[in-house]
C-alpha cells in the first residue's frame, strides 16, 4: 500500500518540474530573441565621474568629414556641429522683413586694403554691423584683412572664387567657384559662410542647388546704390537714403574698381539711417 501510495507523488513532482523546466526554456528563447538586434547594455557612467567626462571628450575629438559636416541635414538625433540645408530655392531672397524695422548693408567683391579698411572704420564708429560678400580670390591675396572683418562681428559670404558670369558656366566649374571659396573661407576665419551671392546678380538653377547643399542662402538686394558705375558721392546717398525701409538689404561694393564714393558715401548716410530710426542689423541662422 505504501508503494502504491508514493507513485501518486513522485507524479506530481515530476509534472512540476516539467513545467518549471518548460517555462525556463521558453523565458531564455524569449530573452535571447530580444537581446539579438543589438549588443548587450552596457551601464552609462555616474554624471561627472571620470569615465564619463573620457568618454564625451572622445566623442567631441572625433573627426567629422567634411562632405558630412556640410550635406548632412540635422535631425533631433544629429550630432552636434551639423546644421540643416537650406531649401533650394528658385529665387534669392530681395530682402529680410524679418528683421523688424532693420535695414542691412552689404558689401560686395573684397576685401581690398584701399577700401575695406575705410569701411569697417565707418561701422566700427557707430558700432554696427553688415554683410560683407567676399571673392576668393581676393581673400587668398588678403586673408589678414578678412580676419578682420570677422574680428569685428561682420557676416562673411560667398561671392565666388573669380566674380564670373554664372550662367555661362558648367555645373562642375560652378561648384569650383563656390566650393572653393567656402573652404577658403572657413580655412581663414575659422566657420563657413551661411549666405552667398550671385556676381551682377545672375543666378541659375545650378546656383541654386549647389548654394544650398553647401550649407547658404542665395541673397540679391532691396536697393542698388549703382556705386559700380562711380554715380558721385551723393547719388549712392540719395539711393539709400530715399529707398530706405525695414528688411531692405542695401548693395554697395568695397573692391572691383575705385569704390572711394562708396567709403564717402557710408559716412553719410548710415547716422541718418540711425537717427531716422533704423537699426542696422544682420541675419543669423
Amino acid at each position: 500500500m505504501k508503494k502504491d501510495q508514493m507513485i501518486p507523488g513522485r507524479r506530481a513532482v515530476l509534472r512540476v518540474a516539467a513545467c518549471l523546466g518548460a517555462a525556463l526554456a521558453a523565458r531564455m528563447i524569449t530573452a535571447g530573441q530580444a537581446q539579438t538586434p543589438g549588443p548587450p547594455v552596457v551601464p552609462a557612467p555616474p554624471a561627472g565621474s571620470k569615465d564619463a567626462v573620457e568618454a564625451a571628450g572622445a566623442r567631441a575629438s572625433a573627426p567629422l568629414k567634411p562632405s558630412a559636416y556640410r550635406l548632412e541635414p540635422m535631425i533631433e538625433s544629429a550630432p552636434l556641429g551639423r546644421r540643416a540645408l537650406p531649401p533650394v530655392r528658385k529665387k534669392p531672397l530681395l530682402a529680410l522683413p524679418e528683421l523688424g524695422r532693420s535695414m542691412v548693408l552689404t558689401f560686395d567683391d573684397g576685401p581690398d586694403p584701399r577700401y575695406t579698411p575705410g569701411i569697417l572704420r565707418t561701422l566700427r564708429t557707430y558700432d554696427v554691423r553688415a554683410m560683407f560678400f567676399v571673392c576668393g580670390g581676393m581673400v587668398e591675396e588678403y586673408p589678414d584683412l578678412l580676419r578682420e572683418i570677422a574680428d569685428d562681428g561682420h557676416v562673411v559670404c560667398n561671392h565666388t572664387w573669380s566674380h564670373p558670369l554664372v550662367p555661362t558656366l558648367r555645373p562642375s566649374s560652378i561648384r569650383k567657384e563656390m566650393g572653393r571659396t567656402s573652404e577658403l573661407i572657413e580655412e581663414v576665419v575659422g566657420t563657413p559662410p551661411l549666405w552667398y551671392r550671385a556676381p551682377y546678380g545672375a543666378w541659375n538653377k545650378h546656383s541654386f542647388e549647389i548654394g544650398a547643399e553647401l550649407g547658404m542662402e542665395p541673397l540679391a538686394w532691396t536697393i542698388d546704390t549703382l556705386d559700380w558705375n562711380v554715380p558721385g558721392t551723393s547719388k549712392i546717398v540719395d539711393a539709400v537714403v530715399d529707398g530706405a525701409g525695414p528688411g531692405v538689404v542695401v548693395l554697395s561694393h568695397d573692391a572691383g574698381g575705385n569704390r572711394s564714393q562708396s567709403v564717402a558715401a557710408l559716412r553719410l548716410y548710415l547716422p541718418r539711417l540711425l537717427k531716422d530710426g533704423y537699426r542696422i542689423a544682420v541675419p543669423h541662422r
